[in-house]
Parts: structure tokens; C-alpha cells; sequence
């Protein structure tokens, strides 16, 4: 299986391409991503496709790197912050994820990874697992670490508070839009909806605890 970036670094002509690529696995599901179909919608030759991510693994990994890469702290880890600083953070983190999960390429790459569930351990499931969550884990998880170290929040492992803010903001939500179950949230709702999940965690695991 082809490796993917640590940072999803793509080029402009790279961007379309998986842009297209989306369009067809969102329109016409796993039998529509084949690189010859890629190649035509996105007007480009097969041997290119090969050059930028390598075999079709590679290629979904770059969908789900780019896809994870919308998933992102409000903040540099790496840089001091106030501690409402770090909540608007936190709610921008929670927000982008709501948004993301409920969009339609991340139900289509979900629902084909669990019909892939019983055939393989090293498919789109595992690269979701690799290039998606594990990807936005690291960074939220930094996060926490820098809220930990500046005493805003209050918790033995960042790992384990991410695990707990994560379960807060995504629910069963997810469950029920794979299901088909929920209408598409309003971006109010959404901006409620992370509003919330931070606030239950920071009284979880705010200093003041």
C-alpha cells in the first residue's frame, strides 16, 4: 500500500484532480473510481495519476488526507493561548469535524469502507483509520497536551481526553446520517451543536475540576 504524506501538501492541479475523483465516488459509488475514470473527468492521463499517488490505495489515501485536512484545531498547538483561546479552538475543532463527518464524501468513503469491512484489514478502512481520524487525533490531541501544560485543562492523558471530547461532539450523529436516518444538519445546528460538546468537556476536564 502506497505511504501517504505526514501533511497533505498537494498541488493545485493535484486538488482537481481529487476533486473530481470525489465527484465520481460520491455520484456512482466504488465502481465509479477507477483511474480511467478519473483520468478522463479530470483531464488527465493515467500515468499521472500513478506518478502523483501511486496505486489506487494511494490514491484514496489522498482522498482522506484531504478530506482530514479540513479537520483542524483552531490554533498552533505550538504557539501560548489564552484559555479562551483554546475553547474557541476547541469549538472550531468540533465544529469542522461536525461538518465534515456529515458531508457527503465522507459518507461515501464510510459506507464503502463497511462494505469493505469483512473482505480486508488493509483497506479504505485502515486508511481511514491511518490518514483520517489518526491524522486529526494527533493534532487535537497537541492540543489538549498545550491546554494540559498551560493549566487549562486538567487530565492524566491528552489521548484519553481527545478519545472523551471526540465521543462528545460526534454522538450518534454520524451513525444515523451513514444509516440515512437524520436530514443534513443546519450550520446552525452545527455551531450549537460543537458549542456544546465544549462546554461539557471543559466540565469534564477544566482546571477548575
Amino acid at each position: 500500500m502506497s505511504t501517504e504524506p505526514e501533511q497533505p501538501d498537494f498541488t493545485d492541479r493535484q486538488r482537481a484532480v481529487l476533486d473530481k475523483a470525489l465527484e465520481l465516488l460520491v455520484e456512482g459509488g466504488e465502481k465509479a473510481l477507477t483511474t480511467a475514470a478519473i483520468a478522463r473527468a479530470a483531464g488527465c492521463s493515467k500515468e499521472s495519476l500513478y506518478k502523483w499517488f501511486g496505486d489506487r490505495d494511494g490514491l484514496l489515501a489522498a482522498i482522506v488526507t484531504r478530506q482530514a485536512s479540513k479537520v483542524i484545531p483552531g490554533a498552533d498547538p505550538a504557539a501560548n493561548m489564552s484559555e479562551d483561546g483554546l475553547r474557541a479552538a476547541l469549538e472550531e475543532f468540533a465544529r469542522n469535524l461536525l461538518e465534515t463527518i456529515s458531508g457527503d464524501v465522507s459518507l461515501a468513503l464510510n459506507r464503502l469502507a463497511i462494505g469493505q469491512a469483512s473482505k480486508s484489514e488493509t483497506g479504505l478502512g485502515a486508511i481511514l483509520e491511518k490518514s483520517g481520524r489518526a491524522r486529526i487525533g494527533r493534532q487535537t490531541t497537541a492540543l489538549l497536551e498545550k491546554g494540559c501544560t498551560l493549566g487549562y485543562l486538567h487530565c492524566e492523558g491528552p489521548q484519553e481526553a481527545y478519545s472523551t471530547l471526540y465521543g462528545l461532539v460526534v454522538r450518534d450523529q454520524h451513525i444515523r446520517m451513514l444509516l440515512g436516518g437524520t436530514a443534513q444538519a443546519s450550520a446552525k445546528d452545527l455551531e450549537l451543536a460543537a458549542q456544546t460538546a465544549v462546554k461539557q468537556f471543559i466540565q469534564l476536564y477544566g482546571a477548575q475540576n
